[in-house]
């Protein structure tokens, strides 16, 4: 039963992990990529790049707020229902 236990945390820490690297890679490198591609197109560089590098990382904060926040309700919640089993 404690190998359960043990074996469900682990999966669970990298599945948080996983999720919060998402939320940090993704914004960046589409914003990095698009950005250039649309500074070189319109010959406006860096303004593209810069400002969409500015609504990445703007982004990036928002899911990983979201994120944490909602999970810090399951925990709660999660909780809650184990102190009310005892």
């Amino acid at each position: 039963m404690e190998k359960n236990i043990q074996k469900k945390w682990w999966v669970d820490g990298l599945g948080i992990a996983m999720k919060i690297s998402s939320w940090i890679a993704v914004p960046i490198i589409v914003s990095l990529v698009l950005g250039k591609f649309l500074d070189k197109k319109y010959n406006t560089e860096p303004i593209i790049f810069i400002s969409l590098t500015i609504l990445a990382f703007m982004i990036t904060i928002y899911g990983i707020v979201r994120f944490s926040m909602s999970y810090i309700k399951d925990i709660e919640k999660e909780n809650i229902k184990n102190n009310d089993q005892k």
